[in-house]
Protein backbone atom coordinates (compact mmCIF):
# COMPACT_ATOMS: atom_id res chain seq x y z
CA UNK A 1 0.00 0.00 0.00
CA UNK A 2 1.52 3.22 -1.09
CA UNK A 3 2.37 6.45 1.88
CA UNK A 4 -0.86 8.93 2.31
CA UNK A 5 1.26 11.70 2.24
CA UNK A 6 4.42 13.07 0.54
CA UNK A 7 7.88 11.97 1.30
CA UNK A 8 8.47 15.68 2.59
CA UNK A 9 5.53 15.24 4.63
CA UNK A 10 6.49 11.92 6.29
CA UNK A 11 9.82 13.14 6.99
CA UNK A 12 8.54 16.08 8.62
CA UNK A 13 6.38 13.39 11.02
CA UNK A 14 8.63 11.39 11.65
CA UNK A 15 11.50 14.17 12.73
CA UNK A 16 8.56 15.55 14.78
CA UNK A 17 8.75 12.09 17.11
CA UNK A 18 11.28 12.45 20.50
CA UNK A 19 13.36 9.67 21.94
CA UNK A 20 13.82 11.88 25.18
CA UNK A 21 11.14 13.57 27.26
CA UNK A 22 8.12 12.08 25.88
CA UNK A 23 4.66 12.32 27.89
CA UNK A 24 5.03 9.17 29.53
CA UNK A 25 8.32 10.00 30.39
CA UNK A 26 6.71 13.43 31.71
CA UNK A 27 4.16 11.47 33.99
CA UNK A 28 6.36 9.41 35.46
CA UNK A 29 9.38 12.10 36.75
CA UNK A 30 6.71 14.20 37.82
CA UNK A 31 4.98 11.41 39.90
CA UNK A 32 8.01 9.91 41.66
CA UNK A 33 9.05 13.67 42.10
CA UNK A 34 6.07 14.43 43.71
CA UNK A 35 6.64 11.20 45.59
CA UNK A 36 10.08 13.11 47.48
CA UNK A 37 12.50 10.99 44.76
CA UNK A 38 15.19 12.63 43.02
CA UNK A 39 17.15 11.46 40.16
CA UNK A 40 19.09 12.30 36.84
CA UNK A 41 17.81 12.06 33.41
CA UNK A 42 19.98 10.00 30.79
CA UNK A 43 23.03 9.16 31.97
CA UNK A 44 25.47 9.17 29.55
CA UNK A 45 27.87 6.96 32.01
CA UNK A 46 25.22 4.01 32.16
CA UNK A 47 24.47 1.44 28.88
CA UNK A 48 21.74 2.80 27.27
CA UNK A 49 20.99 6.23 28.68
CA UNK A 50 18.50 4.82 31.26
CA UNK A 51 15.33 7.83 31.40
CA UNK A 52 15.62 7.80 34.78
CA UNK A 53 18.44 6.79 37.15
CA UNK A 54 18.14 6.96 40.68
CA UNK A 55 21.60 6.37 41.61
CA UNK A 56 21.02 6.35 45.83
CA UNK A 57 18.76 3.29 44.83
CA UNK A 58 20.82 1.66 42.23
CA UNK A 59 17.92 1.59 40.11
CA UNK A 60 16.70 2.90 36.41
CA UNK A 61 13.47 3.39 34.84
CA UNK A 62 13.33 2.70 31.36
CA UNK A 63 10.46 4.17 29.58
CA UNK A 64 9.20 2.52 26.69
CA UNK A 65 6.98 3.25 23.72
CA UNK A 66 4.53 0.41 22.85
CA UNK A 67 5.47 1.04 19.36
CA UNK A 68 8.99 1.84 18.99
CA UNK A 69 9.87 -1.08 21.24
CA UNK A 70 7.31 -3.72 19.48
CA UNK A 71 5.34 -4.16 22.77
CA UNK A 72 2.36 -7.27 22.22
CA UNK A 73 -0.18 -4.82 22.60
CA UNK A 74 -2.99 -2.99 21.24
CA UNK A 75 -1.10 0.11 20.52
CA UNK A 76 1.69 -1.81 18.65
CA UNK A 77 0.73 -2.72 14.68
CA UNK A 78 3.32 -3.44 12.27
CA UNK A 79 2.75 -0.54 9.60
CA UNK A 80 1.87 -1.76 6.35
CA UNK A 81 4.07 0.69 4.63
CA UNK A 82 7.31 -0.84 4.09
CA UNK A 83 6.86 -4.01 6.67
CA UNK A 84 10.32 -5.16 6.17
CA UNK A 85 11.73 -1.93 6.95
CA UNK A 86 9.78 -1.89 10.06
CA UNK A 87 10.29 -4.86 11.11
CA UNK A 88 13.70 -4.78 11.23
CA UNK A 89 13.99 -1.76 12.85
CA UNK A 90 11.51 -3.29 15.43
CA UNK A 91 14.15 -6.16 16.29
CA UNK A 92 16.76 -4.00 16.35
CA UNK A 93 15.31 -1.84 19.09
CA UNK A 94 14.60 -5.07 20.74
CA UNK A 95 18.13 -6.27 20.26
CA UNK A 96 19.65 -3.54 21.63
CA UNK A 97 17.02 -3.30 24.99
CA UNK A 98 18.37 -6.40 25.35
CA UNK A 99 21.60 -5.93 25.66
CA UNK A 100 21.40 -2.83 27.55
CA UNK A 101 19.61 -4.63 30.21
CA UNK A 102 21.98 -6.98 30.51
CA UNK A 103 24.77 -4.44 30.81
CA UNK A 104 22.82 -2.43 33.01
CA UNK A 105 22.35 -5.60 35.32
CA UNK A 106 25.80 -6.82 35.24
CA UNK A 107 26.96 -3.55 36.31
CA UNK A 108 24.52 -3.99 39.98
CA UNK A 109 21.09 -2.08 38.39
CA UNK A 110 17.72 -2.32 38.99
CA UNK A 111 15.70 -2.01 36.43
CA UNK A 112 12.18 -0.64 35.66
CA UNK A 113 10.23 -0.70 32.60
CA UNK A 114 6.86 0.79 31.93
CA UNK A 115 5.64 0.69 29.13
CA UNK A 116 3.52 3.41 27.28
CA UNK A 117 0.45 1.42 27.85
CA UNK A 118 0.25 1.42 31.50
CA UNK A 119 -0.04 5.22 30.84
CA UNK A 120 -2.45 5.89 27.80
CA UNK A 121 -6.00 5.51 27.04
CA UNK A 122 -9.20 6.57 29.43
CA UNK A 123 -8.48 3.75 32.08
CA UNK A 124 -4.68 4.61 32.34
CA UNK A 125 -3.90 5.01 36.17
CA UNK A 126 -0.78 7.14 36.63
CA UNK A 127 -1.06 7.19 40.77
CA UNK A 128 -1.51 3.37 40.46
CA UNK A 129 2.00 3.35 38.28
CA UNK A 130 3.81 5.58 40.74
CA UNK A 131 2.64 3.64 44.02
CA UNK A 132 4.22 0.32 42.60
CA UNK A 133 7.05 2.07 41.07
CA UNK A 134 7.78 3.29 44.53
CA UNK A 135 7.18 0.26 46.09
CA UNK A 136 9.61 -1.64 43.76
CA UNK A 137 12.15 1.97 44.13
CA UNK A 138 12.51 0.88 48.37
CA UNK A 139 12.46 -2.47 47.63
CA UNK A 140 15.43 -5.19 46.69
CA UNK A 141 13.39 -6.86 43.66
CA UNK A 142 15.82 -6.96 40.67
CA UNK A 143 13.26 -6.46 37.53
CA UNK A 144 9.85 -4.41 37.31
CA UNK A 145 7.81 -4.22 34.34
CA UNK A 146 4.53 -2.09 34.80
CA UNK A 147 2.44 -2.45 31.65
CA UNK A 148 -1.71 -2.29 30.17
Amino acid sequence: MADVVSPEVRSRMMSGIRGKDTKPEWLIRRALHARGFRYRLHSRRLPGHPDVVLSRYRAVVLVHGCFWHGHDCKYFRLPTTRPDFWQEKIQRNRANDARQRAALFAEGWRIATVWECALRGRNHDTDGVADRLTQWIRGNMPALEIRE
